[in-house]
């Protein structure tokens, strides 16, 4: 696979052509606020799932819950920004990332980087205030989505989704560590560990759906590489091992590890017989949008079943 040739974008000739719009819709593209949501709804699960094994107060750990949440929201969008930044060549190809700002030139690479560089350390500053722990793991987070996987992997090789994984199992780390120093604890590995190969079957979707793209832009994604047939049946050893990764939460109880389990078995199920019944396209979207409601229900329960657990030991 050859490298991408990066492109000379005028920015001054683009934003001629452009359409005005209001600051605050450039810069949420521009820092990706969709992708900050998900992400710190990430980081709030790791974060009441610590205060309940842990069997602490939420309400003595305020100053560290708004710290987190902050310095989360800061960095996640650093890393967007950069990412956009870093990107902009190969997003003018793809339809589905053609108009971001950096790309129709609404907004100056100059001001990306400044941006991008002021919420790193501002956002770093924030979590290190609600602990050092909290800051490593959201450095680690922002530099391995920068460099391993934008910088690197994205472009040169069919692991760039697993490389990219990494970075996307932070938040819940970073919100474990706010309040809680031992990111080994047997209930945020099963956590973290979810996270990350949760990110497989959903990107291999996501590359499924946006397969053209990928091609024209020359992205090694692993349905352009190896095709539908061995992203199918590479997707479903990722659900394999995520059913197995049910058990892992079993230290924090029966209902999540339960909850986790069906999910799980719900996908599989869904992915073999889906695949059997329709094409790879609209297979495709039925997984992703499985994913993300999966991802959703089983980081909304364990904040619930946390702050149900705490309730009850208060």
């Amino acid at each position: 696979m050859r490298k991408v040739q990066r492109k000379q974008i005028s920015i001054q000739s683009r934003s001629l052509n452009s359409p005005e719009q209001p600051l605050s819709s450039v810069i949420a593209a521009t820092i990706k606020t969709g992708i900050i949501k998900s992400n710190l709804l990430a980081m709030m699960a790791g974060l009441a799932l610590a205060l309940y094994m842990n069997q602490l107060n939420p309400l003595d750990k305020l100053a560290e819950i708004f710290l987190a949440v902050i310095g989360s929201f800061l960095i996640i969008g650093a890393a967007g920004a950069f990412n956009n930044l870093y990107d902009r060549d190969i997003d003018s190809v793809m339809e589905r990332t053609k108009n971001r700002p950096t790309v129709a030139g609404t907004i100056k690479p100059l001001t990306v980087l400044r941006l991008g560089v002021l919420m790193t350390l501002f956002g770093l500053a924030a979590l290190a205030l609600a602990s050092p722990l909290a800051a490593v793991m959201g450095f680690l987070g922002l530099f391995f989505y920068v460099v391993p996987y934008t910088m690197w992997s994205k472009r040169r090789t069919v692991y760039n989704t697993e490389i990219g994984s990494i970075s996307g199992g932070m938040p819940p780390l970073i919100g474990w560590a706010a309040v809680d120093p031992n990111i080994f604890h047997p209930a945020i590995v099963g956590l973290f560990a979810t996270t990350v190969i949760w990110q497989m079957p959903h990107f291999y979707a996501i590359a499924i759906r946006k397969h053209d793209d990928y091609k024209a832009a020359n992205v090694p994604m692993l349905p352009v590489v190896k095709g539908f047939k061995r992203t199918y049946i590479q997707t479903n050893i990722y659900l394999v091992v995520l059913t197995a990764a049910s058990f892992l939460f079993k230290p924090v109880g029966f209902v999540p590890m339960f909850a986790a389990l069906l999910l799980n078995i719900a996908w599989l199920a869904l992915s073999i017989f889906g695949y059997r019944k329709m094409g790879a396209e609209k297979w495709a979207k039925l997984m992703f949008i499985y994913s993300l409601l999966y991802i959703m229900v089983l980081f909304t329960l364990i904040i619930l079943y946390s702050l149900i657990g705490m309730w009850f030991e208060m």
